[in-house]
């Protein structure tokens, strides 16, 4: 996920959920979705990673993302 937003030049925060074992599973039942990573766009959850990547892969990210007003890498 770190690699794909990287690519796009989308401007993102990591936060790293694992060092906490409340945070990780908070944010597991926030989502109800089981496995990390999670990106989330402007507060909405997006997806796992290969849901991410699948997005990427068939420019639906890039889209979303740039409806959202983010800035996106025209050449990803």
């Amino acid at each position: 996920v770190v690699q794909v937003l990287s690519h796009i030049g989308v401007p993102f925060k990591g936060v790293n959920v694992l060092e906490d074992a409340e945070i990780r599973e908070g944010i597991k039942a926030y989502a109800n979705w089981p496995t990390i990573p999670q990106l989330y766009v402007q507060g909405e959850f997006v997806g796992g990673c290969d849901i991410v990547i699948e997005m990427f892969q068939a420019g639906e990210l890039q889209a979303m993302l740039k409806e959202k007003g983010l800035p996106v890498n025209a050449e990803a």
